[in-house]
């Protein structure tokens, strides 16, 4: 259980935090620019969000999360003299969406004004309480208590669209959410996204479904939180003249089995490492790198793997447990091309961060059963693309960097102006709702 000075803590730093937020929303209703673009952030009772923080150690069965509770979600520091770089848990993204929202510039107090409500639930939290908890075999009821306060607390709010122009951030893949009403033991998960009720709100999850259209998978959460634009436009520069003495590198776990998979064949490739030499240096480059992230060692230790994603040209993406994965974000903040060999890793999933489109330009695909089945090696394939592709790709990988990254809440007017993943977010999530009419 937590402890009081723990839980008392929260509770004054969430006493500022709401304060903030009624200050937040008195906005004048006259500026132009947020024609169809406020949002009316959703008063909910503290059950909701603060409460659910102080049980942040409670499930053995996961990480304790209260020390990731600091600085607003982003966790504590790498190391005492940055200003970027934390120990981020991608379970808090709940947290930190819902500082940040309260700086976007188009807040208003008055729903009727809106053109979206935010609800500030901390659904991934409280799911673990049926994930790991005593409410475990009671899957079923989870969400039933929110919709019996949207339905009953101010219910016009709710049911003037039907919840269409509602939305919220579900910090955990959504087959987490997706337990069918009718299974009865529940298998996994919980039944959020099932209930009928929630059908036309929109949840911004880390992993979608594909065919769910109230689903939109957002970036995971990496370390890297600027809080200005010389910090970020040091950290590119950085990234720009990093010497790439790796062609490859996969930075994660699993593949020991002799089961065939795509992370057994990345296993076998990378062991056999050779060097080759390029063509106009006597530097010999390793052909692949290879940091073992098992048993979640990389978890909250950017240091693990970020070095070595700086040092390689092209950063491996193949699908864990689910398709998606916070590597990918990582390998992208190191100016790394992602190499991926499903479409469901990220192209069928990120649509308004990664335009599927634009793809080709700074990833590289190749699909696993070439790779497991018909022996077709990584290394040949991405030895094979020109040097000029290399540089023009990895150029658009740092393009994609604003994208992908959340900054760090208070941050400069400078890197304000530039559109971070809670951004294009709030952008995709106004279009969405505007497209229903």
């Amino acid at each position: 259980m937590a402890s009081t000075s723990t839980v008392t803590t929260l509770t004054i730093f969430f006493f500022f935090f709401f304060i903030e937020l009624t200050v937040s929303q008195q906005i004048s209703t006259v500026d132009s620019e947020c024609t169809g673009r406020w949002i009316h952030i959703r008063r909910l009772p503290s059950r909701f969000n603060l409460d659910l923080l102080s049980t942040c150690n409670h499930y053995p069965l996961t990480d304790d999360l209260c020390p990731y509770l600091a600085n607003h979600g982003l966790g504590p520091k790498t190391h005492t003299r940055t200003r970027s770089w934390y120990r981020t848990d991608p379970l808090l993204l709940e947290l930190i969406f819902h500082r940040r929202i309260l700086e976007y510039p188009c807040l208003t107090p008055d729903p009727n004004l809106a053109s979206a409500v935010y609800l500030p639930y901390y659904a991934g939290i409280d799911s673990l309480r049926y994930l790991y908890g005593s409410d475990v075999n009671s899957s079923a009821d989870h969400g039933s208590d929110l919709l019996s306060f949207l339905t009953q607390d101010s219910p016009e709010i709710w049911s003037r669209r039907s919840g269409h122009d509602h939305f919220l951030v579900m910090a955990r893949p959504a087959w987490d959410f997706s337990q069918p009403l009718t299974v009865d033991p529940p298998i996994w998960g919980t039944s959020f996204l099932e209930r009928p009720e929630f059908f036309n709100l929109t949840a911004l999850t880390l992993e979608s479904r594909f065919w769910p259209w109230q689903e939109q998978a957002v970036p995971y959460p990496t370390s890297f939180h600027p809080h200005s634009l010389p910090f970020l436009e040091s950290w590119i520069r950085r990234v720009r003249r990093s010497r790439r003495t790796s062609l490859m590198l996969f930075a994660g776990g699993g593949g020991t089995s002799s089961t065939p998979n795509i992370r057994r064949s990345i296993r076998l490739e990378c062991t056999n490492v050779t060097e080759t030499e390029p063509e106009t240096s006597s530097e010999k480059i390793k052909t692949c790198d290879f940091v073992d992230c098992s048993n979640g060692i990389c978890e909250h230790d950017p240091i693990r793997f970020m070095r070595p994603m700086l040092q390689s040209s092209f950063c491996l993406q193949p699908p864990g447990d689910t398709p998606t994965r916070k590597a990918t974000f990582d390998g992208i903040i190191a100016g790394c091309i992602p190499v991926f060999f499903e479409d469901q890793t990220a192209k069928m999933q990120y649509g308004w961060h990664l335009p599927e489109e634009e793809f080709s330009e700074f990833s590289v695909t190749i699909a696993k059963e070439d790779v497991v089945f018909r022996g077709v090696r990584i290394a040949d394939v991405l030895m094979s693309i020109p040097k000029e592709e290399v540089a023009r790709m990895r150029e658009r990988v740092i393009e994609m960097m604003p994208r992908v990254m959340y900054r760090r809440h208070g941050a400069s007017m400078g890197l304000m102006n530039k559109k971070d993943a809670v951004d294009i977010a709030i952008d995709g999530v106004l279009q969405k709702i505007s497209s229903r009419g």
